[in-house]
């Protein structure tokens, strides 16, 4: 099968080699990946502060450097999340565009859950022989609506305990620019997300979501504690 490519703000400028990772997730089950260098941010930061106009450049750009006719497929329930409930407003004023977007819209995946309910793949073989626990990014879990297909893929990882949290579904208290505007209350959630981590005893927090995963590394390095935040893309990629 051919699927395009979307590779979130963070994962290209912070993580770049999870994007390389999820390359090799994909073409271990049997996808041919295609990548437009093209591509930019999908808007939702701007769309977050209230910069309407500049998300709709973004999203009509998005439009035009995706296209339907083969499944994209986005290592961020986040990013997909924001397009496939946001787009629809943003570009309200643009109906010349609509039909793209419900086009576009009809293609996009998250990684997961194309894995798990697209290509019916659970195992790809993937060793990693560490003990983790799962935080359920708040994106990825109300808005686009991830739960079980992260965890259905780790359990088939070899090697791989996983130890569920207290409070596996609360924020991590990043939410973009609300850690940066409410300082005081996004540390007090990381830290109790970052507590609940360390009291299962695991050595890695896993998620979906590049951008939890680099407020929860920040605190974790802060006050030197020993677990460390790791994408599940870069998991599913150990180990052949």
């Amino acid at each position: 099968m051919d699927v395009q490519l979307f590779v979130p703000c963070y994962i290209d400028q912070l993580y770049p080699q999870t994007g390389f990772n999820v390359i090799k997730i994909l073409e271990k089950a049997g996808c041919r990946v295609h990548y437009n260098p093209n591509q930019t941010c999908c808007g939702q930061p701007a769309f977050n502060s209230g910069y309407w106009k500049e998300t709709a450049y973004l999203a009509e750009k998005f439009l035009f450097d995706f296209n339907s006719d083969m499944p994209i497929v986005s290592p961020s329930g986040s990013c997909t999340g924001f397009i496939l409930h946001h787009y629809h407003k943003i570009l309200a004023d643009k109906p010349e565009l609509q039909q793209k977007f419900e086009d576009v819209k009809s293609q996009l995946y998250e990684l997961t859950d194309f894995l798990v309910n697209i290509l019916k793949t659970e195992n790809l073989g993937a060793i990693f022989p560490h003990k983790i626990t799962f935080h359920d990014a708040c994106s990825a879990l109300r808005e686009y609506g991830l739960k079980d297909e992260p965890r259905k893929l780790l359990q088939h990882v070899k090697g791989l305990e996983l130890v569920e949290m207290e409070e596996s579904d609360t924020c991590c208290g990043f939410g973009g620019t609300f850690a940066v505007k409410n300082q005081a209350i996004s540390t007090s959630m990381t830290a109790r997300k970052a507590t609940n981590s360390v009291r299962t005893g695991a050595e890695y927090i896993v998620s979906t979501e590049a951008s939890c995963l680099m407020n929860i590394n920040s605190f974790c390095k802060k006050h030197n504690l020993s677990i460390r935040g790791i994408h599940l893309a870069d998991v599913l990629a150990s180990g052949y």
